[in-house]
């Protein structure tokens, strides 16, 4: 009796064995999916092109710093330029090709540097004990603009001013103060001076200011924060980002503040526009949050008509 109850009960478990093999159902409820999630980002932005448009520099975070590279204008053929143990951020090319101006915190300090393309001769342009961001070149290439940092004590914004530098002599010049003004770059004929200001806690906008500082005007006029202006080749529209439309996207109006448009319909935090020579296409940096982290990237529109 004993054998076989037991192969009685054999043949009732082999049964349901089978069933539960051929029942997809079945299978379903007791093998539950699990989340997936990215386990690795990328960090990776400040595409600035250069004068030939046949090149782009930007930042990419290796082992845990900011390292120069450069690469083709269609994202191919990316080279490491720097190495260093600190970090290099936001990286403008000269006009005369030859040299990339940049932030580096090498001495504990966001310091304004230059250096060759091929990553020789480093020379610093900014005090060594200030903390300066955000350099782009005169159109001279005799000259780097830049600004104070205006993140000393996040999430508040403190007071910035604008300076150029001689990149010949190390002679600084103050060049607009009064609040919170960052972002500079100087127009392609060098006569005007585009850049962000703060208005209260709540609202920026894009100011144009002669070169030597003077006569500055609020050209965005929006409710909305905007910055990160950026001159067309020919000097006639200035490229921007705006949160005017939930997220951050990149805008693009005429030098006077009219004709205001979106470039590109994109998701996450769109900033730091850069015109390709031919002012026929803008690089930016995309941010988007993934999961337990964000993914930054170089992305590219075409400036279109519309």
């Amino acid at each position: 009796m004993r054998e076989s109850g037991k192969r009685g009960r054999s043949v009732a478990a082999t049964a349901a064995m089978t069933c539960l093999a051929l029942n997809p159902f079945v299978l379903a409820q007791v093998e539950k999916p699990v989340l997936a999630y990215h386990l690795t980002h990328v960090d990776t932005g400040e595409p600035f092109p250069s004068p030939d448009g046949k090149k782009i520099v930007f930042e990419s975070q290796v082992a845990g710093y900011y390292q120069l590279f450069t690469m083709t204008a269609d994202g191919s053929e990316a080279e490491q330029i720097t190495h260093d143990a600190w970090n290099h951020d936001t990286p403008s090319w000269s006009p005369d090709a030859k040299k990339f101006a940049f932030v580096s915190d090498q001495n504990k300090h966001s310091v304004i540097y230059m250096m060759n393309i091929d990553g020789s001769g480093l020379e610093r342009l900014s005090p060594e004990n200030a903390e300066s961001i955000h350099p782009t070149w005169s159109p001279d290439s005799r000259q780097v603009i830049y600004c104070a940092d205006d993140d000393l004590h996040p999430p508040r914004k403190n007071d910035a001013s604008i300076y150029s530098v001689d990149v010949q002599s190390k002679a600084t010049k103050t060049l607009i103060t009064g609040g919170v003004n960052t972002y500079p770059s100087w127009s392609p004929d060098g006569k005007h001076i585009a850049f962000r200001r703060m208005i209260g806690d709540m609202n920026s906008e894009v100011f144009v200011a002669n070169a030597d500082g003077s006569d500055p005007r609020n050209i965005s006029n929006h409710m909305a924060f905007d910055g990160w202006p950026a001159w067309s080749p020919d000097g006639k529209q200035i490229a921007f980002s705006s949160n005017r439309r939930a997220n951050y996207q990149i805008h693009v109006m005429n030098a006077d503040g009219s004709g205001v448009r979106l470039l590109a319909n994109t998701e996450g935090r769109a900033t730091e526009p850069r015109w390709s020579p031919d002012g026929k296409t803008i690089y930016f940096t995309n941010c988007v949050k993934v999961d337990f982290g964000v993914d930054c990237e170089v992305m590219v529109a075409p400036v279109g008509n519309n």
